[in-house]
């Protein structure tokens, strides 16, 4: 049997042991974290051990932690033009965002179209700054309140946008920002008061928590968006349902062990990826980095074999014991030209030829040697049937 190489922990991360023991001690447990009896204090101290866990990760008020089902789930939780500051009501009247966000941006907020405006990036993948302050400065002058969503780091191409200059720009004109944190979470140390962003998304299974787990993170506990639907009243009453306390259990698990080790792990794994990124341009000068010189997350390599579809490259790799992703891994499976590149303004010839290389916290010296071994073996191949064809 072919030995697998797993270099795609932007799609999801293997669940880490501390996670998994708490998922199991959380489901050998019995108790509603409603109920006032013995069982239900006991699964509400899990719940709230979890809370001040992963607010920790992110430097949060654990009081501003509401949990979700995902990462999607958090955005849609955010994008919303009602809000209440307290008693207090607050409205949005216009999303603003940006042009290379997660299909949970793009797709999930609760705005009418009309009230969404999205701002275009530069050829890194990176806001135009401009852009924002000239759609700002017009909603201000029409009287209008603006939310900005803004991913702090893309999940195709790794890249870091501004998020703490979006939030001094928003904030000078009374506006909100929320900035979707999934993929920067754990990964990069991550300070929602450095940021100054109001609301922050993340979700566990990418930083080695199970799948089923995210957060929605508000800087002031006081700030309450409408909730998706209605129900018992749990997370203050901001997200119905009862809580999901193995998953949570296990988030909180993921979220300790990935912050007391952020920094150290970010230099490791940065080093495999620099590592396995000069081999194969070295071995593949074919090959090419996407976005090479720009801030950008430690452990993700976007590449592309220009002439070669993405899902033969994807498909070959697979066959060969190598596990990448071409685009996003939460797009039903689909293998499309990226609406990331397409707005980085990357040719079609490019773009359509795009595949991601994702290193996490399980990654070793050994996925490198591995992952070249499988491209030596694989690449050759691709390339003479691309100048056959």
């Amino acid at each position: 049997m072919t030995e697998r190489t797993y270099l795609d922990h932007n799609a999801t991360s293997p669940v880490r042991p501390e996670a998994r023991a708490a998922l199991l001690d959380a489901l050998d447990a019995t108790g509603n974290g409603s109920s006032v009896h013995s069982e239900g204090r006991a699964s509400r101290a899990v719940l709230e051990t979890a809370r001040l866990r992963v607010a920790g990760l992110v430097g949060a008020d654990p009081r501003g932690v509401v949990f979700t089902a995902g990462g999607t789930e958090a955005d849609t939780l955010a994008l919303t033009p009602h809000f209440q500051r307290g008693e207090a009501p607050l409205t949005c009247d216009v999303l603003l965002t940006t042009a290379v966000e997660h299909a949970a941006v793009l797709r999930g907020h609760r705005f009418a179209p009309d009230n969404v405006e999205i701002l275009p990036v530069d050829n890194r993948g990176r806001l135009r700054l401009e852009t924002l302050d000239a759609a700002l400065e017009r909603h201000q002058a029409e009287g209008r309140r603006v939310l900005a969503s803004v991913m702090l780091a893309n999940n195709e191409t790794g890249v870091i946008q501004p998020v703490a200059e979006v939030s001094r720009r928003v904030h000078a004109v009374g506006g909100l920002v929320h900035t979707d944190a999934v993929q920067a979470a754990g990964r990069i140390p991550v300070s929602l008061p450095a940021l100054g962003a109001d609301l922050i998304s993340i979700s566990a299974h990418k930083l080695g928590g199970a799948p089923g787990g995210g957060a929605l993170i508000m800087a002031d506990p006081d700030l309450r968006p409408a909730p998706v639907f209605g129900g018992g009243g749990q997370e203050r009453g901001r997200r119905a349902g009862s809580e999901n306390i193995p998953a949570i259990a296990a988030f909180g698990a993921a979220a300790e062990s990935a912050a007391a080790a952020v920094e150290s792990e970010q230099r490791r794994i940065h080093a495999l990826r620099e590592r396995l990124e000069d081999a194969l341009r070295s071995v593949f000068p074919e090959l090419v980095l996407l976005v090479g010189d720009v801030d950008r997350l430690p452990n993700t390599s976007s590449l592309s074999v220009p002439g070669v579809p993405a899902e033969t490259i994807v498909i070959a790799l697979d066959l060969a014991g190598l596990a990448v992703s071409a685009g996003a891994a939460c797009s039903s499976g689909k293998v499309a030209t990226s609406h990331v590149l397409t707005a980085m303004g990357v040719p079609e010839r490019i773009a359509r030829s795009a595949f991601r290389l994702s290193f996490g916290w399980s990654s070793g010296d050994e996925d490198v040697d591995r992952a070249l071994g499988v491209f030596r073996r694989v690449l050759p191949g691709l390339l003479r049937r691309r100048a056959a064809a």
